[in-house]
């Protein structure tokens, strides 16, 4: 893989503004009037979202591999709709904007659910 060029620079103040926190996946759920999203159940801390993510065909058992584990959301998007459904944040994994199978972003040990990045 060649990397891609680095993005234009942005102001600190900007990076600021994204609120990135860790979440534990309590429960991996299927859409099934999509071919492409699973609901996830995430955990942080003071409160539980409804996270939707494009990775049913990017893994062979979701449920088995990502249920239980921390990663990294970004939870300050506006909620959207996706296929009826309500998204209410973003995982924030490595590897789709290169076209690569993605993997989560973990923290490398554990911490607590609502943790923020940066």
């Amino acid at each position: 893989m060649t990397p891609a060029p680095i993005k234009p620079s942005i102001s600190f103040e900007y990076l600021e503004k994204i609120d990135i926190r860790v979440g534990t996946i309590i429960a991996v759920e299927d859409i099934a009037n999509s071919d492409k999203l699973l609901r996830l159940k995430v955990d942080f801390g003071d409160h539980t979202r409804s996270i939707l993510v494009g990775m049913k065909k990017e893994r062979q058992n979701p449920k088995a591999e990502i249920e239980g584990k921390q990663a990294l959301f970004v939870v300050n998007l506006e909620p959207r709709k996706m296929v009826g459904e309500l998204s209410e944040g973003m995982i924030f994994d490595i590897g789709y904007a290169d076209k690569l199978v993605p993997v989560l972003a973990l923290p490398e040990k554990p911490v607590p659910n609502g943790t923020r990045a940066g």
